[in-house]
């Protein structure tokens, strides 16, 4: 399995796609990371065309086992962020 994209890389190939410099292509990334943190975080969900749908769901409080000493314990309800992978990404892959 090959490594993942770094941020570097990422604004790197950002800005040729762009056809910018990677300074702009940098401030692009990291307005769309801070607008989807900010909207997330606030409870909504963000759908990125082509790529998912980012979201934060509710859990419950809930049971949970230490694997090391197999004790139980109540875990307080909390939040987590999930993604749905869009379907085009999904059948890009299997293509």
């Amino acid at each position: 399995m090959a490594k993942p994209m770094t941020k570097t890389q990422l604004v790197a190939a950002l800005a040729e796609e762009m056809d910018t410099d990677k300074k702009s292509a940098g401030a692009a990334l990291d307005a769309v990371c801070n607008l989807i943190t900010r909207e997330v975080s606030a409870g909504g969900a963000v759908t990125l065309p082509g790529v998912g749908k980012i979201y934060c769901r509710e859990r419950p409080e809930r049971m949970v086992r230490n694997p090391a000493t197999g004790e139980q314990f109540k875990k307080d309800a909390d939040k987590v962020v999930k993604m749905t992978i869009a379907k085009a990404l999904k059948d890009s892959v299997n293509e």
